[in-house]
């Protein structure tokens, strides 16, 4: 089965269980500060999570592309990638356990759909404590469903003083909130417990990883295919009690990928028809066999899966180049990791442009996007692998330098790393070459210091934000509709929104425009938001289909993650914008509107920061 076969065979089950299918939502979050990409399936349909109508229904279904950047050190192994699609369905306030689980069963186990084996599926559930109960609701209708199927499943201990094995007849195990809660236990917001689908894939269990073999076990046996939240809690500050909800709501994570490799029986993600097409291009180009060597192997599975991400992410509708910043400074990373893995294997001439028209071929029937922003996706990593060709010279040069009085420190060559982008693998080589020694652990001390300013500028950076729905950030969230047209307006109408970033003190606004505003550009624009703030206009929200919101004159990204109808906000008489909310009912609510800052992002991209005084 195909990823192709896999994803639509997802949607047309639940389709048959009363589900509408929506779009993936873009890579690049809209109003939400908190995360540089989509990286869950629910992260798009949080206003509909917390309790805000969706123009397609109660019960949802879709394939969302998701970016993880936190494993980029760990692609190259057998499972991590940077790039995945998570299936998911929804139920917001509709259905709940029952419908959920038995499903989730029926979809996997019957010859009508997947038709998994039930001896190879493993559970896990919530154990319960001083907050909320064991979760024994789930695990009868568990035992019910395998019950059907003459599978006896007893429910395991872990833990405990005689824990039990997979291998001693336990099916069901029960995990504490650290394995089957959503979100983080202690944070506040929608939460529940969850139940978590593990398939055998009848690898031998590794003793090295414990005596006792269970779905929650390291050791490679069990892999876990699909994960059923169910968001029956509100957690009203960080660490506080647990209040119950009156709507409940359903949110599942399926991995398309791992779920791909289960079913086609193969070891890998990267074993699978879509990785192999990539990977057979990158032997043709290095010479190398995938599988031969376990270095050659590591870098062919960087090199598909970077690609794979970069492509995405550059062919996106809300489309991200290469470049030093936030989302941009991803980009430039994988494209120039992917690079080095290349000369390591003996590739010495652009090559990546050429993977990403394999990834387009791939995936563009599905994702459209990729074929409409083909010419975008090609240049933008042509041009970086040209950019850090040169900046690889620059690197030798320095590298020269350094090496004229002394043999380079672990200082140095992190500053190589940072500043030239010069591999480490390449500076140790060298260093081996004059018969020195290079302190590896000194340049690993730099590099975990630069991380950690990162992490703590990043965390700045990033505070607060529109997903608490505060009234400041629903004000500036406002605002920046406001900021939107009065672009349009005193800049044309090739302006359209990038990206945005909000937090209780200031927005920030990304739009296209090819040069520096003036500052009688940037006046006009704040008088005519001001203006329009002082008219205290009135902000409606309707539900309409797409042909519709685009007759009215909506503005806005149609292939979004509404589906066939979408949002729209009117502003007065001053603007109409598809949107996911929250706003203000009057503009005279927002007070006085102050631009701090116009900026450049990337080639045709500019940043507006401003604030509500």
């Amino acid at each position: 089965m195909t990823l192709a076969e896999l994803r639509q065979t997802f949607l047309e089950f639940f389709k048959t269980k009363g589900h509408a299918v929506i779009p993936s939502a873009s890579l690049v979050p809209e109003n939400d500060p908190t995360v540089l990409f989509t990286m869950a399936g629910m992260l798009p349909l949080t206003p509909y999570l917390k309790g805000q109508a969706h123009p397609m229904g109660a019960r949802l279904v879709d394939s969302q592309k998701c970016i993880r950047t936190g494993d980029i050190e760990e692609v190259g192994d057998n499972r991590h990638l940077t790039f995945f699609e998570m299936l998911g369905n929804w139920s917001l306030g509709d259905y709940f356990k029952p419908e959920s689980i038995s499903w989730s069963y029926e979809f996997l186990t019957s010859k009508q759909w997947l038709g998994l084996d039930p001896e190879r599926i493993y559970i896990s559930v919530f154990a319960g404590d001083q907050d909320a109960p064991r979760d024994d609701e789930s695990i009868e209708i568990w035992q019910a469903q395998f019950e059907m199927s003459g599978i006896a499943a007893e429910l395991g201990t872990v833990g405990k003083d005689e824990p039990s094995s997979a291998t001693s007849g336990a099916r069901i195990f029960a995990y504490p909130k650290s394995k089957n809660w959503w979100p983080d236990p202690k944070m506040k917001g929608l939460c529940g417990p969850d139940t978590e689908i593990f398939y055998d894939t009848g690898k031998a269990h590794d003793p090295a990883f414990g005596e006792i073999c269970h779905p929650d076990c390291d050791c490679g046996r069990f892999v876990e295919i699909w994960n059923n939240v169910f968001m029956q809690f509100l957690r009203e500050e960080e660490g506080g009690p647990l209040k119950p909800l009156p709507s409940r709501n359903v949110d599942t994570g399926m991995g398309l990928e791992r779920t791909a490799a289960v079913l086609n029986g193969v070891p890998t993600v990267f074993d699978l028809p879509e990785f192999k097409t990539l990977i057979s291009a990158i032997e043709l180009k290095s010479g190398k066999k995938y599988g031969a060597d376990e270095e050659s192997t590591r870098s062919m599975r960087i090199i598909a899966d970077h690609t794979r991400a970069a492509t995405f992410i550059i062919g996106d509708q809300r489309g991200v180049l290469p470049s030093n910043v936030g989302q941009g400074y991803i980009v430039r990373r994988l494209i120039r990791r992917a690079v080095r893995e290349g000369r390591r294997l003996g590739i010495t001439e652009p090559f990546l442009w050429q993977l990403a028209e394999v990834v387009i071929g791939e995936f563009g029937g599905h994702y459209t996007e990729l074929e409409t922003n083909r010419n975008r996706i090609v240049e933008a990593v042509k041009q970086e692998e040209e950019k850090f060709d040169k900046t690889i010279e620059k690197g030798l040069k320095e590298f020269e330098r350094m090496m004229d009085d002394h043999v380079i420190s672990g200082e140095e060559a992190f500053i190589l790393f940072s500043t030239y982008g010069f591999p480490l693998e390449l500076t140790e080589e060298l260093v081996g070459e004059r018969g020195g020694n290079l302190d590896v652990a000194a340049f690993k001390r730099e590099f975990e210091k630069h991380q950690e300013l990162s992490r703590t500028a990043s965390a700045g950076a990033f505070k607060g934000g529109l997903a608490d729905h505060s009234v400041e950030t629903t004000r500036l969230h406002t605002a920046t509709h406001l900021l939107h047209q009065a672009l349009r307006q005193v800049l044309g109408d090739h302006v359209q929104q990038k990206g945005s970033n909000i937090t209780v003190e200031r927005l920030r606004f990304d739009f296209t425009h090819p040069q520096k505003m003036t500052p009688e550009e940037i006046q006009r624009v704040e008088e005519i938001v001001n203006d329009a703030i002082k008219r205290d206009l009135t902000v409606k929200r309707e539900e309409m289909p797409v042909e519709e919101a685009k007759k009215s004159g909506a503005i806005g990204l149609f292939e979004h993650k509404y589906g066939d109808k979408v949002s729209v906000y009117t502003v007065g008489d001053f603007s109409k914008e598809i949107c996911g909310g929250p706003h203000v009912e009057h503009t005279g609510e927002l007070g006085s509107f102050k631009i701090q800052k116009e900026e450049a992002v990337s080639a045709g991209v500019r940043r507006i920061k401003a604030a509500l005084v």
